[in-house]
């Protein structure tokens, strides 16, 4: 049995995970939960699934909330994500709260000696380095939830790392793989926000359609499994059932598939080193039929080689490329910016920054603020007020 926390339990991988634990009640306890601000969908789930501890994002919301939880004690604010990440009774803390608010409870969980289950990309693209020798330092895993990382993750297990020569990311290509480049201007939301494989929630489908997303798990990927970025390559593969593989020094290619469900990767994330028997994803390759692969059109995504470059250089780039991606997504969500405007402002932020090469926390964070400033400035936005 694991007691696991759950931070960031009514988004999409939440819901997910919510759904694992009630296939498996014998192998997987939820003993804590963390939401934004949907009050709803965090008292039922705490309801069903009875957490020593619920934490949601403002006090006034966590008002609303204790009357409805008796028994169940509430906390707000980032001071309950730091309480639910050292939680005492935890084994593992699965981080999949969007944006940059779960790097601290992540370090937090960590240094209490709780392994990680990482679903935000942030965590490691922004601070890869620092939160792998940290966990190294205090002897936790960090495990992928991530489709791609898991694939490696089960790829690479007992072989040892000098025996690889390449981690290879699967990429559905999204839904303008095929869409002629002179029409990318013309792109809505809505047509960015029609996954032809996954359904996921709007900031990461946004980025699958730009495939900023694979190029942040490029960056993942290089901490996770302690490899140099010119070892990490992406290839195309429409159909998303192969969902990455390893080519090791011989030759050979090994490879995970299954049709897409994020259900596979959360629970061995959860249950990891053992597989839980689950009729939830079922694959058959007969009907499936066929399985395509292509090369990336740099030209057409110009994220993935704005992705490797940051990867390459490091420092504080990745966290910089990741915060104007989030600022140019919502300008482009909120009809601001062009679909093609999204990789054009990332771009002019990462060539005015001033690179610190391995900063601290404080630096990274720093230099997430100046990103996030200097895209409003591109994009010809006003600076939010505080």
């Amino acid at each position: 049995m694991k007691n696991v926390v759950l931070l960031g339990s009514t988004g999409s991988i939440g819901t997910s995970t919510a759904m694992v634990a009630g296939d498996l009640p014998g192998d997987i306890r939820l003993v804590g939960l963390a939401a934004g601000s949907n009050t709803e969908l965090l008292a039922s789930q705490a309801l069903q699934f009875r957490p020593e501890l619920v934490s949601i994002g403002s006090p006034e919301k966590a008002a609303e909330l204790r009357p409805q939880l008796d028994g169940i004690r509430v906390a707000s604010g980032d001071e309950g994500l730091i309480e639910l990440a050292t939680l005492p009774s935890a084994d593992i803390v699965l981080i999949a709260i969007v944006g940059t608010a779960g790097l601290q409870p992540a370090l937090a969980a960590i240094r209490a000696g709780k392994d990680i289950a990482v679903a935000s990309k942030e965590i490691l693209v922004m601070a890869g380095e620092i939160v792998m020798a940290e966990a190294r330092k205090h002897g936790v895993r960090v495990l992928p939830v991530d489709s791609e990382h898991s694939a490696i993750f089960q790829c690479l297990e007992g072989r040892a790392p000098e025996s690889v020569r390449r981690l290879i990311l699967t990429a559905s290509g999204g839904p303008f793989r095929e869409t002629p480049i002179g029409e990318f201007a013309g792109i809505t939301v809505e047509q960015a926000l029609k996954h032809p494989s996954w359904v996921m929630g709007r900031k990461i489908t946004i980025d699958s359609a730009t495939m900023f997303n694979k190029g942040l798990e490029m960056i993942e990927a290089r901490w996770l499994f302690d490899v140099p970025m010119p070892q990490v390559d992406v290839v195309v593969h429409p159909q998303s059932v192969v969902h990455s593989m390893v080519e090791f020094v011989d030759g050979s290619i090994v490879a995970q598939l299954s049709t897409p469900d994020m259900c596979l990767p959360i629970q061995y994330a959860l249950t990891w080193p053992d597989r839980a028997a689950s009729d939830r994803v079922q694959t058959d390759l007969a009907a499936i039929g066929r399985l395509d692969f292509e090369a990336p059109d740099l030209a057409r995504f110009p994220a993935l080689g704005q992705a490797r470059r940051a990867g390459e250089i490091g420092g504080t780039l990745p966290a910089v490329l990741n915060a104007a991606n989030e600022i140019a997504v919502d300008a482009f969500c909120e009809q601001q910016t062009s679909f093609p405007g999204i990789g054009d402002a990332v771009g002019q932020v990462m060539d005015r920054h001033e690179v610190i090469g391995q900063p601290t926390l404080d630096e990274i964070l720093q230099s997430d603020k100046w990103a996030r400033k200097t895209a409003r400035n591109v994009l010809g936005l006003g600076q939010p007020v505080v």
